[in-house]
C-alpha cells in the first residue's frame, strides 16, 4: 500500500478516533450509562445472576416459542462474538497503553455493562421481527424505527453496523490470527488468511442454523482451554500474584507509574483505554449482541436480556482477567523485545532520549499522554552503515518505547547510505527497521504465556486459542452484519455481504495491526452511540418491564407455564 495513502490514512482515522472513542467523553457515556441502569433497576446483573444460569439450563423452555435458536445457542453465538481477539490481544493492547490500572476499568466496563447488555438485548427481542426467508431479525435498529419511530437513526446503526462488522469482527480477528501463527508456526500471513477464509465461507454461507451449531460446539471448548493454559501460566509465577492485583488496584485513579521500558500512563488514558477495550471485549452497550439473542427462542424478551448478562462476566471478568494476571505476574510488558517496527508504531523524534533518565521519561510521558510541545518530530537524513545509524541527535520510538539496538534493512540486507526521514516517518517505506522495543496486543500475550509452567509451548496455546477465539468472532459478526444487512436491503443483499465479509477477512490478514484496532476503535463507537441513546429513551419501559417478570417469576407464573 503507497505510504503516502497510508500516513493519510492513519492521520485521518486518528482524528476520528479522537473524537469517538478516545474522546474524554465517550468512556463517562458507556460506563455512566451503565452505571445509570444498575441503579435504575436496583442491580439486575446481581439479583438475575442464579435465574440466568438456570435459563440456559433450559429450566424455563417452553414448547413452541418463537426463535431459531435455543437459549445456550444464542448465549454462545453472542460470546463467539465477543470472546475473540479483544480477550488476548485486546487486554495486551489496554495495559500496554495504559498499565496495570487499565484492567480495573475494563472491570468497571464489564460490572456495569452486565446490565447495559440485559437492558439492550430486552428491548431489541422484544421489538423483533420475521424477515421474507422466515428467520428472525432483531437488533436496535428495530428498536429504534418500531418503538421510537426513528428510522433515521436506525439507518444509521444498521450502516455503522455493516461497517462495525468489518471493523470489529472481521479486520481485527484476521489481522491477529495471521500475526500469532505467523510468530508461533512461521505460517505466512496470506497462507492463514487464505485458508481460514475458506473456512469462514463454508460456516457463514450456511446462514443462521450452521452458525449456532458451530458456536455452541467450539465456544466451551476453547474457553476451557484458554483457561487451563492460563493458570498454568499464573502458577508459574504466583509469587508475583499478589504484586500484580495490587498494581490494578494502586493506580486505577493516579494512572499508572514508569517501570521498565513503560513510560507510564496517566489516570485519564488509563481510563479511556481501559473502558474502550472493555467495551471492544465484552461490547455491551455496543448493540451487537442483542442481533445474536433476538433469534433466542422465547416469548419473555426480559428472559433472554437475563440471560445476556453472563457475557461480561464470562468474557471479561473471567477470561480478560485471566490474560491480565498472565501478562503483569509475568513482567513481560515492561520489557523490551526484538521485533520488526510497524511503521504505524514507529516515530524518529528530535534530540535524544533514554528511558533510564527521569527527565526524558517525564518529557517523553507528557509527549504520549498530553501530546505537549517541547518535542519535535526529527526533519532530515540519517547516515546509515551496516544497517547501524551513524547520525547523532535523534531518538526511534516504536510501540511508545524508545527502541534499542534498531538496525535498519532494505531488501532483507542490511542497509548502508542515506535515509531521509520527514515528519518523523521514513520517506520511503521499502526500509525494514528491527530492534528492541515493548510489544503489544497478541505479541505480548504470546511472550508471556512463554513465562510459565508450560514454557515455549504456552505461544501454542495462544496460537490456537487465538484461531478459535477470533474465528468464531469473525462467524458471529458475519451475522450481524448480514441481519443489518437485511435491514437495509433486504434479503436479496446477504449473499453478496457475505462474498464480501470473507475477502475481507483474507485482505487484513496482511495488514497493519495498528491501523485495524485504530478502525475497530472508530467503528465500535459509531454502534454505540446511537445504542445507548435509544435505550436510555426508553428507561421507563424497561423498568416496567423488569418489574412485571420479576413478579410472575416470584408468583410461580413462568414456571408454571414451562413443558
Amino acid at each position: 500500500m503507497n505510504s503516502d495513502f497510508v500516513d493519510a490514512l492513519s492521520s485521518i482515522l486518528t482524528v476520528l478516533d479522537s473524537l469517538l472513542g478516545s474522546a474524554p467523553w465517550f468512556p463517562f457515556l458507556l460506563l455512566g450509562t451503565g452505571v445509570f441502569f444498575s441503579v435504575y433497576l436496583k442491580f439486575p446483573q446481581l439479583r438475575f445472576f442464579t435465574h440466568a444460569i438456570e435459563i440456559v439450563r433450559g429450566k424455563f423452555n417452553r414448547k413452541g416459542a418463537k426463535g431459531d435458536a435455543s437459549h445456550f445457542q444464542a448465549l454462545t453465538t453472542a460470546i463467539s462474538g465477543t470472546v475473540g481477539t479483544g480477550n488476548i490481544g485486546g487486554v495486551a493492547l489496554a495495559i500496554y497503553l495504559g498499565g496495570p490500572a487499565a484492567l480495573f476499568w475494563m472491570w468497571m466496563t464489564a460490572f456495569f455493562g452486565m446490565t447495559t447488555k440485559f437492558v439492550e438485548v430486552t428491548l431489541s427481542h422484544k421489538y423483533r421481527v420475521v424477515d421474507e426467508s422466515g428467520e428472525i431479525a432483531g437488533g436496535p435498529m428495530y428498536v429504534m424505527e418500531k418503538r421510537l419511530n426513528m428510522r433515521w437513526l436506525a439507518i444509521f446503526f444498521a450502516i455503522a453496523t455493516v461497517v462495525s462488522s468489518f471493523g470489529s469482527g472481521n479486520l481485527p480477528q484476521s489481522n491477529n490470527i495471521a500475526n500469532g501463527l505467523s510468530a508461533s508456526f512461521g505460517i505466512p500471513n496470506w497462507v492463514s488468511g487464505l485458508v481460514l477464509a475458506s473456512i469462514l465461507a463454508t460456516v457463514i454461507l450456511g446462514g443462521i442454523k450452521r452458525i449456532v451449531l458451530v458456536a455452541e460446539k467450539v465456544v466451551p471448548v476453547m474457553a476451557l482451554v484458554y483457561f487451563l493454559g492460563a493458570l498454568l501460566v499464573i502458577a508459574g509465577n504466583f509469587s508475583q500474584i499478589g504484586e500484580s492485583f495490587w498494581s490494578i488496584f494502586e493506580d486505577a485513579f493516579t494512572g499508572s507509574a514508569a517501570a521498565g521500558g513503560f513510560l507510564g500512563a496517566s489516570f485519564a488514558f488509563a481510563f479511556n483505554r481501559g473502558v474502550n477495550r472493555g467495551l471492544f471485549s465484552n461490547e455491551a452497550g455496543q448493540g451487537s449482541a442483542p442481533i445474536a439473542h433476538a433469534a433466542a427462542r422465547t416469548d419473555e424478551p426480559v428472559s433472554e436480556g437475563t440471560v445476556s448478562i453472563l457475557e461480561p462476566f464470562l468474557d471479561t471478568i473471567i477470561i480478560c482477567t485471566l490474560t491480565g494476571l498472565v501478562i503483569l505476574s509475568s513482567g513481560v510488558w515492561t520489557e523490551k523485545h526484538e521485533n520488526q517496527f510497524q511503521r504505524f508504531d514507529t516515530k524518529v523524534l528530535e534530540g535524544e532520549f533514554s528511558d533510564e533518565k527521569d527527565s526524558d521519561r517525564i518529557a517523553l510521558f507528557e509527549f504520549f499522554n498530553y501530546r505537549e510541545k517541547g518535542i519535535e518530530l526529527y526533519e532530515g537524513n540519517l547516515e546509515i552503515r551496516e544497517g547501524v545509524a551513524m547520525s547523532s541527535g535523534f531518538t526511534i520510538i516504536h510501540n511508545r518505547s524508545v527502541a534499542e539496538n534498531v538496525k535498519f534493512y532494505r531488501d532483507d540486507v542490511l542497509y548502508n547510505g542515506k535515509i531521509a526521514v520527514s515528519g518523523g516517518a521514513l520517506v520511503d517505506p521499502a526500509f525494514v527497521l528491527k530492534g528492541k522495543s515493548l510489544l503489544h496486543s497478541v505479541a505480548l500475550t504470546s511472550e508471556a504465556f512463554s513465562r510459565g509452567l508450560l514454557g515455549d509451548y504456552g505461544r501454542h496455546i495462544v496460537s490456537l486459542t487465538l484461531v478459535l477465539f477470533a474465528f468464531t468472532t469473525a462467524v458471529a459478526w458475519s451475522y450481524y452484519g448480514d441481519r443489518a444487512m437485511v435491514y437495509l436491503f433486504g434479503v436479496s443483499s446477504i449473499r453478496p455481504y457475505r462474498i464480501v465479509y470473507v475477502f475481507g477477512f483474507f485482505g487484513a490478514a496482511v495488514a497493519d495491526t495498528s491501523l485495524i484496532w485504530l478502525v475497530s476503535a472508530i467503528t465500535l463507537a459509531l454502534m454505540a452511540i446511537p445504542n445507548l441513546v435509544s435505550i436510555f429513551m426508553l428507561r421507563n419501559e424497561i423498568l416496567l418491564d423488569t418489574l412485571d417478570y420479576k413478579e410472575r417469576l416470584v408468583q410461580g407464573a413462568l414456571r408454571g407455564k414451562d413443558i
